[in-house]
C-alpha cells in the first residue's frame, strides 16, 4: 500500500512550520481567506514559506477569491498547489496553470461521482465536513458517504485528530489527509506534540 501523505493546514507561525516539517509533513497549508482566524497576508506567507525546505509542498487555500487575488499570491509566494474551498468551477480553478485541489463539503445527497466529473482538471478532490463557513470547523462527517469508483485521488479532511486519524485511514484509504484544528492549541496556533502524534497515527495506519 502506498504511503498516506499528510498536510498540516492553517499555519501562521514560524515555529508551527518548523514543527510540521520536523514531524515529517509532506505539505503545509497557508490560508488566504480573510475571514479565517488562520488567514495570513502575502507578506506573512512569504516569511513562513522561507522556512519550508525542498520537497515539502506549500499549498495556498482560497475561498471564492477574485482571480487577481490568486495571481497576486502566486506572484509573491512559492505556492506549489492551489486549494479551492468555495463555489469555484473547473474553469476558474484551472486558469492559473497550477495543480489544484477542489474541496467538497460532504453531507447526505452530495454526489461525489458527479462532482469529480465536473472538475476534470483537478489534481484531487478534498472531502470535508459540511459546516457553516468554510473549513477549520473540527467536524467529522460520515465517511461511508464516500462512494467507491472514484478515479481521482482523495484527500480526507474534516475533524481529523490524533485520536481518529488511524481509523479514518483504515476505513477510507485516502491518498492524503489534511488537518488543521485537530492539531491546534488555539485557532491558528498549532501544538507541536499533537502534530507529531497525528503523523505518528498516519504512519501506524499505513503500517
Amino acid at each position: 500500500m502506498s504511503r498516506t501523505r499528510v498536510k498540516i493546514c492553517g499555519l501562521t507561525r514560524e515555529e508551527d512550520v518548523d514543527a510540521a516539517v520536523g514531524a515529517g509533513a509532506d505539505a503545509i497549508g497557508l490560508v488566504f481567506y480573510p475571514p479565517s482566524p488562520r488567514f495570513v497576508s502575502i507578506e506573512r506567507a512569504k516569511q513562513l514559506s522561507r522556512r519550508v525546505p525542498p520537497f515539502v509542498s506549500i499549498v495556498g487555500l482560497f475561498v471564492n477569491p477574485e482571480s487577481a487575488d490568486v495571481r497576486a499570491v502566486l506572484d509573491a509566494v512559492p505556492i506549489h498547489l492551489l486549494q479551492f474551498h468555495g463555489d469555484e468551477d473547473d474553469g476558474f480553478c484551472r486558469q492559473f496553470g497550477r495543480p489544484y485541489l477542489k474541496a467538497v463539503r460532504m453531507r447526505p445527497g452530495v454526489d461525489l461521482i458527479h462532482y469529480e466529473a465536473s472538475f476534470g482538471s483537478a489534481q484531487a478532490l478534498l472531502v470535508d465536513a459540511f459546516v457553516e463557513g468554510f473549513g477549520g470547523g473540527g467536524q467529522t462527517f460520515d465517511w461511508s458517504l464516500i462512494p467507491s469508483g472514484l478515479t481521482r485521488p482523495l484527500v480526507l479532511s474534516g475533524g481529523l485528530s490524533p485520536a481518529n486519524v488511524e481509523e479514518a485511514i483504515r476505513q477510507v484509504r485516502p491518498a492524503a489527509v489534511d488537518v488543521s484544528s485537530g492539531v491546534e492549541a488555539a485557532k491558528g496556533i498549532k501544538d507541536a506534540r499533537r502534530i507529531a502524534e497525528f503523523i505518528a497515527g498516519v504512519r501506524n495506519a499505513d503500517g
